[in-house]
């Protein structure tokens, strides 16, 4: 028998699911996250799940893990002490940045601008010059260079960063000083910035490659430690290391660029929504991901991620492949509270996994959860009775917001789901209205914790049905790490208007990428025959500062492919901007993404049987609904099977999550055992 464990670890618990390919069994586990040094829950929890599993560790083949450290080692600020090394004169170029100013109205009070990653007195500008079409217009000083080496090795630095002018056209320098820094002996990592973005825009790729060496030592020292510990355990999987952008890559690739898997725990969690999106049949849907600390958004089109170029993480901008999420600090353990203005405030801080919410038992303030438990809509303890709530505490923290309030304990519970709910609608508008798209035409993949018991509330208010459940929703992370996809883009600059390309130059910088790619993918053990290659170009109306990525066919850059690719961009303008120019077209950037075959073990269509979900009800308790406690049916989910209908008000437990069915609306067990939930008169 052949296993599969796939491990995300969240900023409140780590998740585990672990896949049997012969059988299609799956168990899953949800254990506190231990902050300090996440490899201790992830261990525990590696021996807790194959001990109630019953499978021998060697039995193992594969672990797929979504990491959150590089992201906390850059929202922490306790990355390495980077040196960087820039063109001459253009050492400011972190500070510089985008050079924005506020708005008006105090913007200059609440402006938050984030410390430079590699400090100014550690950056050492070297004297040389590429322009942007790859000329050398003066020499590398190598003598120069070796002396900036050298000082900034005095300097104590950990890793040192290279960021040249216009090295996207022309790497030659770069890589020259790479060779040098080995020459005077420098025993240190370097990361250069036509490895990581081989793009332009010099601020945004200078910024990722810093983010790559800060991040570099704790986030290598983190993979080593744990495969070690793996070793201990007598666990020798293959481990896999999930990326941002939704796919996956070896520790090997993962310790060369860290800073591709800082958003890799969020990006799991929208891998799996799009295949349980595909899967009920609604290709374009809307990903609520609603954890303990925060709530992400994402927006799934024809069962695949959207994926962005222009994420953010702790006020940096990161212009590399990411899956596009929206978050807001609206989670299970956001905070309860009625500032001077005499309004209630729901988050964005968060009581986390310590103190927890007031029902964890450890003096924790009034949070969401508590709410929840107040109006029976939790269970007494979470984890399958593992983890106790005290209905107590979690009465007595929202009894005190109620009395700031002037109103009794349930309503004050009711109006802290109620803003939250309005919250996450709001961000869900917005997201949308981005991308010029209607939410009543998307359905909504509810998971997370706490995703499933306001999944029905937020739709109740959005318009967005049907409601799906995943079976595993709690742990959905792990599941869409372990169907995700070897994956990487390979990109170049390529500046040029539309009607002056050269196709033969086009094509072979398409092939040149397309090299790399397969290369890459050979090193990941993904054969010739199992590549799958994807070519795209970035255009923009000629002087403007927004591109849109099209699809497009290599062989037919030579046969009207340019006049096709003009057409399809003015289309793509107009559905996400809202108007079209008559205007040069200008080609930015061409790109190749490389991936390798999608896992499809997993899960199994069940037959049908009958509607009647009588036989899963475990008890009947009182719950509160619109405006008072209503008798309802409390199910167990593991007794639910495909077929089975349940009529609202309904609650379904199981160990990961609870799913909340409103009144007038019932919930239906589809052959891939998701609940889908819509309104009786739908």
């Amino acid at each position: 028998m052949v296993s599969r464990l796939g491990i995300d670890v969240g900023g409140t618990f780590t998740d585990f699911l672990l896949s049997n390919d012969s059988t299609g069994d799956i168990h899953l586990l949800k254990t506190p996250t231990t902050a300090e040094d996440q490899s201790v829950a992830v261990l525990a929890g590696i021996e807790k799940i194959i001990a109630a599993a019953g499978v021998p560790a060697s039995e193992i083949a594969i672990l797929v893990h979504g990491t959150t450290v590089s992201a906390n080692t850059i929202l922490e600020q306790k990355g390495a002490r980077v040196g960087l090394l820039v063109t001459e004169n253009f050492e400011q170029v972190l500070h510089m940045a985008r050079s924005r100013t506020p708005g008006p109205l105090a913007g200059w009070k609440t402006m938050v601008k984030p410390d430079p990653l590699a400090d100014l007195e550690l950056t050492r500008g070297v004297a040389e010059r590429i322009d942007a079409r790859g000329g050398i217009v003066k020499p590398l000083d190598e003598e120069q260079a070796r002396a900036a080496i050298a000082e900034l090795a005095a300097a104590g630095v950990e890793s040192i960063c290279v960021s040249l002018l216009h090295s996207y056209a022309n790497p030659a320098h770069e890589q020259r000083l790479e060779a040098i820094a080995r020459e005077v002996g420098v025993d240190l990592p370097v990361t250069l910035s036509s490895n990581i973005l081989s793009e332009c825009r010099e601020y945004e790729r200078t910024l990722v490659t810093v983010m790559n060496a800060y991040v570099g030592p704790r986030a290598q020292s983190y993979l080593a430690g744990l495969q070690g510990k793996l070793g201990a355990l007598q666990v020798s999987p293959r481990v896999q290391v999930g990326r941002s952008d939704g796919g996956t890559m070896s520790v090997a690739r993962a310790a060369e660029s860290p800073v591709q898997t800082i958003l890799s725990s969020l990006a799991g969690g929208v891998s799996g929504a799009a295949r349980i999106a595909s899967l009920a049949g609604h290709s374009d849907a809307l990903g609520l991901d609603m954890g303990g600390t925060s709530t992400d958004l994402s927006l799934i089109r024809d069962a695949v991620p959207t994926v962005s170029r222009h994420a953010a993480l702790g006020g940096y901008p990161i212009n590399l492949p990411s899956v596009e999420v929206h978050g807001i600090g609206a989670g299970g353990g956001s905070i309860a509270h009625v500032p001077i203005t005499g309004a209630l405030r729901v988050g964005p801080e968060s009581a986390g996994a310590d103190p927890g919410p007031a029902c964890y038992g450890g003096g924790g303030a009034a949070t969401l959860t508590d709410a929840n438990l107040v109006l029976g809509r939790l269970p007494p303890a979470l984890l399958g009775g593992d983890m106790a709530l005290d209905a107590g505490a979690a009465e007595d923290a929202i009894a005190r917001i109620g009395r700031r309030l002037g109103l009794d304990t349930d309503q004050a519970a009711q109006g802290i789901l109620d803003i939250v709910n309005e919250t996450i609608f709001g961000a869900l508008r917005l997201a949308t209205a981005r991308n010029g798209l209607d939410l009543r035409e998307l359905a909504l993949i509810a998971y997370g914790g706490a995703g499933p018991l306001h999944g029905n509330a937020v739709a109740m208010v959005s318009g967005c049905y049907p409601v799906i459940v995943p079976p595993t929703p709690g742990v959905l992370s792990a599941f869409g790490l372990l169907s995700a996809a070897v994956r990487n883009e390979f990109s170049r600059t390529r500046m040029c208007r539309l009607d002056d390309a050269d196709s033969d130059d086009l094509v072979e910088t398409l092939s040149d990428l397309g090299r790399r790619a397969e290369s890459w993918l050979r090193d990941e053990g993904i054969e010739s025959g199992e590549q799958d290659l994807r070519h795209e170009a970035d255009l923009r109306y000629l002087d403007r500062g927004h591109e849109c990525a099209l699809d497009l066919d290599p062989a037919s850059l030579r046969n009207g492919g340019l006049d096709d690719l003009r057409q399809r961009f003015s289309a793509a303008h107009e559905r996400q901007y809202g108007f079209r120019l008559d205007h040069p077209v200008e080609l930015v950037t061409l790109r190749v993404v490389g991936g390798g075959p999608v896992d499809t073990a997993m899960p199994v269509p069940q037959d049908t049987r009958d509607s009647d979900a009588s036989s899963a009800i475990i008890e009947r308790r009182r719950v509160f609904f619109e405006g008072r406690f209503m008798a309802t049916d409390i199910y167990d989910r593991a007794l639910l099977s495909a077929g089975h209908r349940m009529e609202g008000p309904a609650v379904v437990t199981q160990i990961d999550s609870t799913t909340v069915i409103h009144p007038r609306h019932s919930g239906e067990v589809d052959p891939y055992l998701n609940i889908v939930i819509r309104p009786e008169d739908a």
